[in-house]
């Protein structure tokens, strides 16, 4: 008889589909809104930092419930894990696609508040400045690449999701079970 893992699952997922989502929309939309609407570059900074800044409370929450969700589910399945060829390399490789995905989120957020300091300091004269400090600019190329990178990673978790739910089909894990059982009985 089977497990069901609902609580667990539902956050694991719900977790990466908020990440995914709220990434790909802030570099579509927001990103996007922004720089049609911000006038100057100092304008454009602005208006994307403001609405990163709200996103981050949720964006951490649902990573937050994406980790805790995966980590139940491993422990739930660890017998499988353990058990079933393939699935060990296949969470192995989903681990680490969640530290990039982690790391890359981190890494954007830093380079975020960078630019977001740069552009909501208030110092005399600031108001009408239309160009945000030359120190910025550089923080400001790499979020422009790294605001892709984190759903790109994210997307990648996706499909690791729906590899590993393919290798939960009854006939992978009898399969999967026999092969692992072979292999091991072969051994010296």
């Amino acid at each position: 008889m089977t497990e069901r893992n609902t609580l667990m699952r539902t956050a694991h997922d719900l977790g990466l589909a908020a990440w995914f989502g709220g990434s790909l929309m802030g570099a579509v939309g927001l990103n996007g809104a922004a720089k049609e609407e911000g006038v100057t570059e100092f304008g454009i900074a602005r208006i994307a930092s403001v609405g990163w800044a709200k996103w981050t409370p949720l964006g951490a929450a649902a990573i937050g419930s994406h980790l805790v969700g995966g980590a139940g589910l491993l422990l739930a399945n660890s017998g499988r894990v353990n058990r079933q060829r393939c699935v060990a390399a296949a969470t192995a490789a989903k681990t680490l696609l969640t530290g990039g995905a982690l790391a890359a989120t981190a890494y954007t957020r830093i380079l975020g508040k960078k630019v977001d300091l740069a552009s909501s300091r208030k110092e005399e004269g600031q108001e009408t400045a239309e160009e945000i400090p030359v120190g910025v600019h550089q923080a400001q190329k790499q979020l422009a690449v790294m605001q892709w990178v984190v759903p790109a990673l994210t997307a990648g978790l996706i499909a690791m999701n729906a590899l590993m739910g393919e290798q939960q089909r009854p006939s992978q894990q009898s399969a999967g079970v026999l092969r692992r059982a072979l292999t091991l009985n072969d051994r010296p």
